[in-house]
Formats: C-alpha cells, structure tokens, sequence
C-alpha cells in the first residue's frame, strides 16, 4: 500500500480550498477607450495569472499594435477578435477567468458601443456585480448613464464606479468627487442598492490591486480587495422555492425522480411540495445523488427530487412550496430587448422559453420605448435592432413566474422566431396584468366593421384555415323518402373528411328553437325562414351546413335560395315514389289516412317536386348518393378546396 506523500496531500488540500471558494461573475461596461479591456488585462498580470508565453506575446504585441506607448497594452489580452486589435476596440463579448487565494472570478468583457447594446444584456445576463468604467478626463458622459440604466435593467444590485485615469488628472481629489456627485445624481432614479466608488489607473496599476499612494485622500479598498470582499451570496433567493423540472428520471421501474436545476429555495427531505399547474401534492422523500442523499438542496444546484407520492409530472411543469406560490398567468407586462436585425412583427407567434417551459406567445402592444442614452419614454409601435421597450405578452399557455426584481430566473424569458429559431429578444417580467388592463388590438376600422354588425375575419381567411366553403346543401322530399338517412350519412362522410360541417333537420329545430310552432302551412314556413337564416349564419363562420327539410313547394325554396344566398344554396332532392315513402314510414301516412295528423305533404298537402335540383336521388342507392354529393363538392371545389 502507497503511503501519501506531503506533496501530494498539499495538492489535494489546494485542491479542496480551491473547489470551495466562491465564484463572482462581473461585467465591465465603458465607454470607447475608458479602459475596460486594459484594466481587466492588469487585474490577470497583477494577480500572477498568466504563464510565461502569453507574457513574451504580450510584450511583443504591445511593441507592434498596442495602444500604451511605452507601457505594456494590458487589452490585448481580452481583444481576441482581429478587427478589436486593429481598430483598438472591443466588439464582441470577452470572458475571462482568473482566481486569486479568496475568490474565482469570471468576468465579461462587453463593448461599450451602443449597436453592441445586445452584446452587453448577454453578458451581463449573470452578473453580480458591474464595473461601469469613467474616463476621469471626460466625467459622467451619455455612454455611462446608458451602461448604468442597462445594469438596473438587469438587477445587477452592485456597482463599482471605476475612475479611471486618474493619471492624466494628477489624481486630483475634486475632480473625482465631483464625478461621483454627478452620477449619484444620477442614480437616485434607478434601482442599485450598491454603488462603490473606486479612482484607479488601469494603465499604471493604480488602486487596482493595492491601493496607491499616489491618491491618500481615498480611504476605501483596492478594487480586487473590493472583488474579492464583496459581499453576494444575499442576492440570491432563498426564500422562494422554484424547481422546474428539467427531466423525469426513470433509468427502472423502482426510481422515479424529477430533475432540473434549483433556481431559488431551499428543499429537505419531508418537507411538502406541490407540482404545478396540477396543485397535486407530496412530501420530498430524498434528494439522491451520485456520492449519497443530500440533506439540503439550494440554488444553483442541479438535483434530482424523489417524491413520497406519484404524481404526474412532466417537463416544463414546476414544484413549489404550497404556502409559497408564484404567479400563474398567461398575460403580464416585460421590458424586452430586441436582438434581431429583422424588427419585431406583432403579426408573428413567438416561441417564449421560460425556466424549462417552451410555448406560443405574442405581443400584444408596446407601451413605449425607452431611449437607453437620456431614459425618455416614447410610443411605439415596434422594437428594432438594440432597442428596449415596455410590452405586453399573452402565452398560448400558463406561465408560472415572479417579477424579475423578485426572482431573476423565474422572471425572465427569450423569445425565438418560429421560422428562423433566432433569438430575437430576451424579456424581464414586471408583473401580471390584471383583465381590465389588458390592452384592446381592434381599430376604429375594426370598431366600425362591429357597428355595422359585420365580422373582422374575411371569408377568403375562413376558406383558407378551414381549406372548404361555408355553403348550405338542402335536401328536400316527403317524409320516409330517405333525404334524412342520407344527411346523416353525409355528415358522417365530411367529419371523417375532415370538413366542418352541421347537420339541421325538422326534429332538432322543432325540439327547441321552433317548439311553439305547428304544423299548419303558416308555421311551417315560418318554421324554415328560421333556419335558412340559421344556415346563413353558419355559411358565413365558414361552416358547411345540411339541411333536410321537406320545404314543399318552389316558393318556398326560392324564398330559403334568397335569405342563404342563391350562389351558395345546393338544392338536392330524394326522388321516392308515395309507395316507398309510406312503406318506410307507414305509422305517419297511416295516421293521416285516419284523419289523426293534419298537412302532410304528399296526403292532404300538396309537394311539388323540384325541377332546378343540383342532384337527384334514387333512395335505395345511398353509397351511391353519398359518393355523388362528395364528387360534386370536390368538382364545384366546395370542399377540399385544394385536392392534392
């Protein structure tokens, strides 16, 4: 057996430490030649992170392109891009790691041009702390207000305001006082709770990681003492237990978990959950992993949950505490940024993911746009390319989410265009949107067109969603001739079809909407001027209609052809001799013969056969019949409108 070596137990004690430090996630914002890119690049060298190599390239860049004179340009170390070297200037995000003996450190680097704004809300998107970098010769300038606004945005809650140059301003203590008195100015309408000030040169080292004696009047830490002492495990949230689930695992029938990451709460097994959106509930029964269960879980985290009881769950659903629910709705207000170089179409179903839940959205208005550079609010109608605005979203589904300011994960989305897939914007959730604050998207043309009684959807875009024709087919004959085994069977036929159709016929109209009528020559006209204005109705949704009336004579019809419309009216007549009628219904004509029932067409009224129907039927050939009416729908492309 190999006894451990003192090298190798200090390996793994450096190890262990280094694993258990905690991690702080930063973005430096600035504007053009502020420094950013120079004062991370010395926050690595002054910290001894880098290795021998990229000290030689570095020295022997600064000599060929760098922009320090003399000294050693520390940005070369974070311009990674060709065209940021050349042109002296950061264009895309860079990340950087570095660790010091307390603290890990991931920081991005963004531009601090304005067209690059969607650069900066991606890489500040999981910061916790922001470095908003000030030129000292230049103070509070219009790139500063919109980096810092850009920071509220995102809930950074803290801010160090970096100084820098204060070289080139002989370290002078009113010039920097004064800076920080302009910005607090400005501040007071945003919410950071946080903002340290810090006068630093990134170039000379400065304050940067020690604090210089060229500045005695500043009593305050170096900046990596302030990174590595800031305090930011309290910005997480602890209090609110959202899990959405991720995964169900199932590797055998004897385990079943649910995984996904632990975006804010704290869970311990026994402790009662409920899933959402069912409101079933159950106690956590373990938290399993690889080396043991878990006593505890908290954010971030990546668990799996096992729970007392089955309960069906599935990914995109959410456990909460019962005592602690978020909200749950379908419309609510968000500031969005727009990230795509197409601008925003009001027209189009975006897909929102949010947590581990994808589903159709829309924007249903944008209140205003916001100017990133002077905070003014303006309308309008549409985002485009870098710009933020207030909207209201609808999701075809519910969410379950908190206020961004409360929750960051569960309050934040992106949207993504059906078509394409691209991100096209990244959404912070306000609040929920009570019904009567639910924007109204009719126009006063849309408003006139429902005075006048008439609907805002064309027929042409009824045709084309329900690929048919909204058009009445009447089916007359005497009673048995068989006209109403036929219509059944027709609307049989459409519904497996795949055609939207209703079926009308003498004994559901007259068991409710025509109940008081009766069977007098008066009433039964009346009886079908109601239903052909039904019929109409129904023609104008899109929706095909069958109707099976007797309608007895040519005046009637014609008067039925003229409330439908004659050009969607299909006339179409069962041609059964008296016979077949009273053999198919003999108990009828048989209380006619005895005087029991009064107006029968056919008896003791008279029914004139149509000499203008479309189609005629002989009644003992109904699969005939049936494959006749679909030919000539198809032929007179009623329905499908578009045969493959």
């Amino acid at each position: 057996m190999t006894t451990p070596t003192t090298s190798n137990l200090d390996i793994k004690t450096f190890l262990d430490q280094d694993q258990k430090k905690d991690l702080l996630r930063l973005l430096t914002a600035g504007s053009v030649d502020d420094g950013k890119s120079t004062l991370i690049g010395r926050l690595m060298f002054d910290s001894k992170m880098l290795y021998e190599d990229q000290l030689a390239a570095l020295e022997r860049d600064s000599k060929r392109m760098g922009h320090a004179g003399e000294d050693i340009d520390y940005a070369l170390l974070l311009d990674g891009l060709k065209a940021e070297r050349e042109q002296g200037i950061t264009i895309d995000v860079a990340y950087r790691y570095f660790s010091t003996a307390n603290r890990k450190f991931i920081i991005a680097d963004t531009p601090g041009h304005e067209q690059y704004t969607r650069n900066m809300i991606t890489g500040g998107s999981t910061a916790n702390l922001a470095i908003i970098l000030i030129d000292a010769t230049k103070g509070v300038i219009t790139q500063t207000r919109r980096h810092t606004f850009l920071v509220s945005l995102l809930g950074i809650k803290h801010v160090v305001l970096a100084v820098n140059k204060m070289d080139l301003v002989k370290f002078s203590k009113e010039v920097f006082d004064e800076i920080c008195e302009d910005y607090k100015n400005f501040i007071t309408q945003l919410d950071i709770p946080d903002v340290e000030f810090i006068p630093l040169s990134a170039l000379k080292g400065d304050n940067v990681v020690e604090v210089s004696s060229k500045t005695p009047w500043y009593h305050g830490k170096s900046l990596l003492e302030f990174l590595e002492t800031v305090y930011v495990s309290s910005d997480r949230n602890y209090d609110d237990f959202r899990f959405p689930v991720q995964y169900v695992l199932r590797p055998d029938k004897d385990f079943r978990g649910f995984s996904g990451k632990l975006v804010s709460g704290i869970i311990s097994p026994g402790e009662m959950v409920m899933a959402l959106p069912s409101r079933k509930q159950s106690k956590v029964k373990a938290i399993p992993t690889y080396d043991g269960n878990l006593e505890k879980a908290f954010p971030p985290q990546s668990v799996t949950l096992v729970l007392e009881d089955e309960i069906d769950i599935s990914r995109g659903e959410m456990l909460v505490k019962p005592d602690n629910l978020p909200r749950m709705e379908r419309h609510f207000e968000a500031m969005l940024v727009w990230m795509d170089e197409d601008p925003m179409d009001l027209s189009v179903q975006y897909f929102l993911k949010h947590t581990s839940n994808t589903t159709r959205s829309r924007i249903d208005v944008m209140r205003h746009k916001v100017d990133v550079n002077t905070l003014q609010k303006s309308e309008i109608e549409k985002l485009t390319l870098n710009e933020i605005g207030l909207g209201v979203i609808t999701t075809a589904k519910t969410l379950f989410f908190d206020p961004y300011k409360k929750n960051k994960n569960t309050g934040s989305f992106v949207l993504i265009h059906p078509v394409t897939n691209n991100t096209v914007a990244v959404g912070m959730i306000l609040d929920k949107l009570e019904s009567k604050d639910l924007p109204s998207r009719i126009t006063d043309v849309d408003k006139e067109t429902i005075r006048l009684g008439k609907s805002l959807i064309q027929s042409e875009k009824r045709q084309e969603k329900y690929n048919q024709r909204g058009e009445t087919f009447w089916f007359t004959g005497l009673h048995g001739s068989g006209k109403n085994e036929l219509a059944f069977s027709l609307e049989k036929r459409l519904f497996d079809l795949g055609a939207k159709a209703v079926l009308l016929d003498g004994s559901s109209v007259r068991s409710g909407l025509n109940h008081e009528l009766d069977y007098s020559p008066a009433d039964r006209a009346e009886n079908l001027r109601r239903v052909a204005h039904i019929c109409k109705i129904l023609n104008d949704q899109g929706i095909i209609v069958i109707a099976s009336f007797i309608s007895r004579n040519d005046s009637l019809r014609k008067q039925i052809a003229e409330i439908i419309g004659e050009e969607r009216f299909h006339l179409f007549y069962m041609n059964a001799t008296l016979e077949y009628c009273r053999n198919n219904k003999p108990e009828l004509y048989e209380k006619a013969d005895r005087g029991e029932v009064d107006n029968l067409p056919g008896v003791d009224l008279e029914y004139h056969e149509p000499k203008d129907a479309k189609l005629i039927f002989n009644p003992v050939e109904n699969e005939l019949n049936l494959t006749n009416i679909v030919g000539y729908l198809e032929k007179n492309k009623i329905f499908p409108l578009n045969k493959a």
